[in-house]
């Protein structure tokens, strides 16, 4: 082994590491922008996730007002209806009432529980 002296300048060598340096700034920017515009693209897909989801949680409660004015209708269209069922009730009972009365009366006259007169 030969004991050889290898002499750089100290200008030459701090060139070399400011490039080095430099080369690694460079990769570090160009990362940097890669991650910023992948965020930026993510950010992007979330957002109009979240607008849809919106939309669809707009509609849904659109649609369940609508839903609960539908109820609140038939509500009272079946009280009415409830209303005119008893109503028929009461009649056709005294009609049926009437129509017994009737037979009975009838059938008495006929059979002559009551005297002619």
């Amino acid at each position: 082994m030969s004991n050889e002296t290898i002499t750089y300048s100290l200008e030459s060598v701090l060139k070399e590491i400011k490039d080095s340096i430099k080369e690694v700034n460079q990769k570090i920017d160009t990362l940097q922008q890669d991650v910023n515009q992948k965020i930026d693209s993510l950010e992007k897909r979330i957002d109009e996730r979240f607008d849809k989801v919106e939309d669809r949680l707009t509609k849904l409660e659109i649609g369940q007002a609508d839903l609960k004015g539908d109820i609140k209708v038939l509500d009272e269209k079946i009280e009415g209806l409830t209303v005119r069922v008893a109503y028929q009730e009461f009649t056709n009972r005294g009609i049926l009432i009437a129509l017994v009365v009737a037979v009975l009366g009838g059938a008495a006259k006929l059979f002559g529980f009551f005297p002619n007169p």
